[in-house]
């Protein structure tokens, strides 16, 4: 389905001049969100995303990627209290959730699996071999 060259000037009028964004565009002018997507593709405008506000985290974290480059098993606990001794004044549960995007990955170990034909590994029984005698068969 196409629409009308009005109509497309006006989802550009409001993406441009207005600052809406997709949904509130096509809520209001009763069109699907990827029509209006499409529109502001055709026309080359880049997409407004969310605005982007700082962290009252951000002035701590090169406290805490030097904390945790050095203690890497260190808890968020802790850390939220070394942080709160140098004036971070947040909640605990929203700390300890962004300690967690910057925590650094474990290094993982590679293992090597061994793969043998049939016959070229044995496991024995030590407690049967025990009861063994010495021609092969099993008992006293």
């Amino acid at each position: 389905m196409t629409i009308g060259t009005k109509l497309e000037v006006q989802i550009l009028r409001y993406y441009q001049v207005e600052k809406w964004r997709c949904g509130t565009i096509a809520r209001q002018l009763h069109v699907h969100r990827g029509t209006v997507q499409r529109v502001l593709a055709q026309a080359g405008l880049p997409r407004i995303g969310p605005v982007l506000r700082p962290s009252q985290i951000d002035a701590y974290l090169p406290f805490i990627y030097e904390t945790l480059k050095r203690f890497p098993s260190l808890t968020a606990g802790r850390l939220y209290t070394m942080v709160y001794e140098r004036s971070y004044r947040s909640g605990h549960h929203h700390f300890r959730h962004l300690v967690s995007l910057h925590r650094p990955c474990p290094v993982t170990e590679a293992y090597l699996r061994l793969y043998t034909l049939p016959g070229k590994q044995s496991q024995c029984d030590w407690e049967a071999l025990a009861t063994c005698r010495s021609d092969g068969r099993a008992g006293p």
